[in-house]
């Protein structure tokens, strides 16, 4: 494909392939501009697929800004509504404020082509478009605007390197000939699994019907067998009362696994991808078509502006990245929800309502009691909310003999800074801890105190395995209960394995000591960084005996320094997660093979721990819920890890992911670890401390209220501000017992005005 160089200044001849909503009108908006656009488009004027259409009043915006005609036209016909409609059991309830608007697909194409035709855009139907070379040759701009199956991307996936990924479910798109009231969603829970209906009106007498459900629920209802009539015959009997007994029909619909496309880039020289050509995102949150225009917008937007056609393409590749990426991973969280939709039906409904209605993490607390204060103030009634001036995230909560005044915990965070490389905390300790414990958290956490000398990440790592060291967290602890009472302390104990004997963090991260190394020890002989580390022995049992002894001691000496809650780090690839995971547990003994095996000796640990920790004060279990690599730790196995501990008396299990293997490939974002310990807490119903890039109130909120966690722990935004928790109480007009400002502090309980106010 040859780069065009023909400058975007004078008129510019322009290929557009594929006639769907965004080619049309990336066409129209290109024509306007006074270039000369060809459209080739292999079906009918009339053929289209699926039925409506959903748009934001953000990309109504856009349209408006750009294009008066197509605006106008659209807004004739839109079918507006405000209300959600969940259906959970039997029961409906409904959420109102979100705003929407519909078209159907059909029409929504006419005024496109009636557009295009009144622009001077020459329109080929039933046309397939000459290959991407060639139109690369004779255009000076090509638009391959030719859907999720894009013969433009395929035939050029050597530059663009698309990534497909399908999910695991199936859906068929259906109507129904008469409009619904709102926007529904409802649950089938049948002899087969349970299926999902997403519906919506378009037009004042016809709907969209989308129904869905996993693989395994589809092949046994032996809908896999049925054709395009039988499907839409069976889906309205399943979802009879919602259809009002109405019959469903199709559009050539046929079941279909949703693939989510990525492109590492979307441009060739002068060819360029658009909408789904280019990515995709999960209907679950109506994003196809808004997407497509919203790049059709970007891309005339870039062309205007920019001098050439390559600085154009990159232009409009720079602007639709972010808002893209960002759109998928909330499309991506939508869908992974629907996946597990079982795993849910057994909340409260109002529980079940608000977390279908945060599943994406698009709809959060505070701007869903924006839209519908009624409802959300009955979902935090049911949470157990101890009135309306109480947010979600201050509300108590009780682990054995200690009562947590509020759902926020001060993560674990090694400092790297013990007293002269001996293990002791010092002066830095108690000031970091004493200054987060003086920010309203509920329970602040230790870094990882380990259980011996050889049992240090790096020098600076803190140990309770000497009496100094026990003193010094005495004196730590007894700053706590007396400078910020009704915070608790929680310790959090380990060992490091394979990861030991490296460097400070600013030094060099998990870079071996360059003098001065202690042995490392592991389930097996394997390395962190295979070339870099070193290379662990492999515990004897007689090293295993040893090892949980000094756990047990560390315990009894965290007991007697008053720590109010213990911790064990079976997580990021230390000494027990080693044990864990089949990446790095290759024993043949008793410890090793199937989970059952690896599991033995985290557990015996747990034990021993527990045995000599006092009855009254909870321990948690911190664990890494997938390694991010093939051959890890499984969903499943990480539902099975908690269920054990839980079993053994763990009173919550804190979910992390990852650092098992240097090589892994996490799927970074918001709150992107939450949806691990969302899975363990509805599986098992066993309190869950959510970890990960959780940084704000409403996200605190918006976990607590769908039931995906118990309590949540904010660690990098508490180093940030130690006060984050008391600042949120205050950003919440929050005076209430669960976040008392110290004394000494309660002048400042107040955002000091800024400037001239």
């Amino acid at each position: 494909m040859a780069a065009g160089t023909a400058r975007v200044g004078s008129a510019l001849r322009v290929a557009v392939v594929g006639g769907g909503p965004g080619g049309l009108y990336a066409a129209a908006l290109l024509a306007r501009q006074g270039h000369t656009v060809e459209v080739w488009e292999r079906n009918a004027p009339e053929d289209t697929f699926g039925f409506g259409v959903v748009l934001s009043d953000e990309t109504l915006g856009g349209i408006e800004a750009a294009d008066t005609v197509v605006y106008a036209a659209l807004g004739a016909e839109f079918v507006r509504w405000d209300d959600i409609d969940i259906v959970h059991r039997g029961r409906l309830l409904t959420s109102g404020g979100h705003g929407f608007a519909a078209i159907g697909r059909r029409r929504l194409l006419e005024i496109l082509h009636e557009r295009c035709a009144g622009l001077g855009v020459k329109l080929r139907f039933r046309t397939g478009a000459p290959a991407a070379a060639l139109l690369a040759a004779s255009y000076d701009l090509v638009v391959a605007a030719d859907g999720v199956h894009s013969a433009t991307r395929q035939s050029g996936a050597a530059h663009f390197r698309p990534t497909l990924t399908s999910g695991h479910c199936r859906y068929i798109w259906l109507a129904a000939d008469f409009a619904l009231d709102a926007f529904r969603f409802e649950i089938a829970e049948t002899e087969h699994g349970v299926m999902q209906l997403h519906a919506y009106p378009y037009s004042a007498d016809a709907s969209t019907v989308i129904v869905e459900m996993h693989e395994k629920v589809w092949r046994a209802a032996g809908l896999d067998l049925c054709d395009e009539d039988e499907s839409a015959a069976r889906c309205a009997k399943i979802f009879a009362e919602a259809l009002r007994g109405r019959p469903l029909h199709g559009n050539r619909s046929a079941w279909t696994e949703f693939r989510t496309v990525v492109n590492e880039r979307w441009s060739h020289g002068n060819v360029v991808l658009l909408g789904d050509a280019a990515h995709t995102a999960h209907f679950s949150i109506g994003s196809g078509t808004k997407l497509a225009v919203e790049d059709a917008l970007a891309l005339a937007e870039a062309v205007a502006a920019q001098p050439d056609v390559p600085a154009a393409l990159a232009a409009y590749e720079a602007a639709r990245r972010p808002a893209v990426a960002s759109t998928q991973r909330a499309a991506a969280a939508s869908m992974r929800w629907f996946e597990e939709l079982a795993g849910y039906v057994d909340q409260p409904a109002r529980q079940f309502a608000f977390n279908l209605l945060t599943r994406s993490r698009r709809v959060t607390h505070d701007n869903l009691r924006l839209r519908d204060e009624r409802f959300t103030r009955a979902v935090e009634r049911d949470f157990g909310c101890p009135d309306e001036d109480t947010p979600p995230m201050f509300t108590p909560l009780k682990l054995r003999g200690l009562t947590l005044r509020n759902r926020v915990v001060v993560s674990p965070m090694d400092m790297y800074s013990a007293r002269d490389g001996d293990g002791t905390p010092g002066d830095f300790h108690l000031v970091h801890l004493g200054a987060r414990a003086l920010g309203g958290a509920a329970l602040v956490m230790t870094e990882m105190v380990c259980v011996s000398a050889e049992g240090r990440i790096t020098p600076g790592c803190t140990g309770l395995y000497t009496a100094e060291q026990a003193a010094a967290w005495t004196r730590i602890a007894d700053f706590v209960r007396t400078s910020a009472p009704g915070t608790a302390l929680g310790v959090q104990l380990g060992h490091s394995g394979p990861k030991g004997s490296t460097r400070l963090m600013w030094e060099g991260m998990d870079d071996p000591l360059p003098e001065g190394n202690w042995p490392v020890v592991a389930a097996s002989e394997t390395p962190y960084r295979p070339g870099v580390s070193a290379v662990p022995r492999t515990l004897t049992a007689q090293d295993l005996a040893s090892i949980r002894s000094d756990f047990a001691a560390a315990a009894v000496r965290a007991a007697g320094c008053g720590f109010d809650l213990l911790e064990l780090h079976c997580a990021h690839g230390y000494l027990l997660s080693g044990f864990l995971s089949p990446l790095t547990n290759h024993r043949t003994d008793a410890y090793g093979g199937p989970l059952e095996n690896r599991l033995r000796f985290p557990l015996e640990v747990f034990d021993a721990v527990r045995a000599v920790w006092p009855d009254d004060r909870p321990m948690t279990v911190r664990i890494s819920a997938t390694d991010w690599a093939p051959g890890g730790t499984s969903a499943q196995d990480a539902v099975d890890i908690a269920a054990a501990f839980a079993a053994h008396g763990a009173d919550a299990i804190d979910v992390s992911t990852g650092q098992v293997v240097a090589d892994e490939a996490p799927e970074y974002g918001r709150s992107y670890q939450t949806p691990y310990a969302d899975r363990i807490r509805n599986a098992l119903g066993v309190p869950v401390i959510a970890v990960g890039a959780i940084s704000s109130w409403d996200d605190v909120n918006s976990l607590l209220l769908a039931g995906r966690a118990d309590l949540c722990a904010v660690g990098r935004p508490h180093l940030y501000d130690p006060h984050w928790t008391l600042h949120a109480a205050a950003d919440q007009s929050y005076a209430g017992p669960a976040a008392p400002w110290p004394a000494p502090y309660r002048a400042g309980s107040r955002k000091p005005p800024a400037g001239r106010g």
